[in-house]
């Protein structure tokens, strides 16, 4: 039987930090387990934040001393793996019975990192910190290196992850596609409408299913959502990230989603099969992938900033 149920979980970090994110994640659980999903993915940054809008005092060759204020606040919501934040996450997949893939802003030592978590539904935790962060990202977040680079077997079948822009890596994705994957994890803070069509186009490209869960931020106008506009010019009424969760199978059709414009969970019931049936004739790890033309290098050694010989 290799039919399974994947969802996607759609919401925003709350301006009040992260035990209040994680307590209104905590809120779904009754929807996550009459969903009876073998797999849940959450956006990108939920746990910790997407600071859209914010600048932390930076110019070209001065900081201020305000933007290093905001980024300490920024560091102190942050989560470490062997966090309380974590532990409750592992029990929530464990209770439900699902493995989750989410967002978080990750502490190691003084630098933060743009990480996708991996929890089994048996508790196993494994990351994929995000190798490039994108354009003023690098100011807050540290760089990812080959060795978070992930598949993980759950119930559900193979899973993997990339985080917002790194699924535009090609070579990050040929990477993924040949470690053989079933479903593509793309957690998000991405509304637009051209990351529609990427999606599809990843999906239908790995031949893999793929899920992509995004944040949603409701307007400056909505309390709880978010502590600055993007700018003054920003619409008291518009949405900071309006969402767009979605879930594709592998020969590029939308299953549920996307969804815009508030809260919720999307899910759909999918055949494993139908990878194989896919890849009948585009396997891009394999009959497509001519070896004898091309060739991937992947190192996948870990980069401690510092190692004592």
């Amino acid at each position: 039987m290799n039919k399974k149920i994947i969802a996607a979980l759609q919401l925003g970090s709350s301006a009040d930090g992260t035990n209040a994110t994680l307590a209104r994640i905590m809120s779904f659980k009754q929807a996550i387990e009459d969903s009876k999903c073998d797999l849940l993915v959450l956006p990108e940054a939920l746990l910790g934040g997407y600071p859209k809008g914010a600048d932390f005092g930076t110019r070209v060759g001065y900081r201020t001393e305000q933007g290093r204020e905001d980024y300490l606040a920024y560091f102190q919501q942050a989560i470490e793996i062997d966090g309380p934040e974590v532990q409750a996450l592992t029990e929530l997949a464990t209770t439900c019975n699902t493995s989750i893939v989410i967002g978080v802003i990750e502490r190691g030592g003084s630098t933060l990192y743009c990480t996708a978590l991996f929890i089994t539904q048996k508790g196993e935790v494994k990351k994929h910190r995000k190798l490039m962060p994108t354009a003023s990202e690098r100011l807050i977040w540290g760089l990812g290196d080959g060795s978070t680079i992930p598949i993980v077997d759950t119930t559900a079948g193979r899973v993997g992850a990339a985080i917002c822009w790194e699924n535009y890596m090609p070579l990050l994705r040929s990477t993924m596609y040949g470690k053989g994957m079933d479903i593509w994890c793309a957690p998000t803070v991405d509304d637009r409408d051209i990351w529609q069509a990427s999606m599809r186009h990843i999906a239908y490209e790995g031949r893999n299913f793929l899920v992509s869960a995004c944040q949603y931020q409701g307007p400056p106008s909505q309390k709880g959502t978010t502590e600055t506009a993007p700018d003054k010019a920003w619409p008291a009424d518009k949405p900071l990230i309006r969402g767009g969760s979605v879930i594709v199978s592998p020969m590029g059709e939308v299953l549920a989603g996307p969804l815009y414009n508030e809260e919720g969970l999307i899910s759909a019931q999918v055949d494993l099969d139908d990878i194989i049936k896919a890849r009948y004739d585009l396997d891009p790890a394999g009959h497509y992938s001519r070896p004898d033309v091309f060739k991937l290098t992947v190192d996948e050694r870990a980069r401690p900033p510092f190692s004592a010989e």
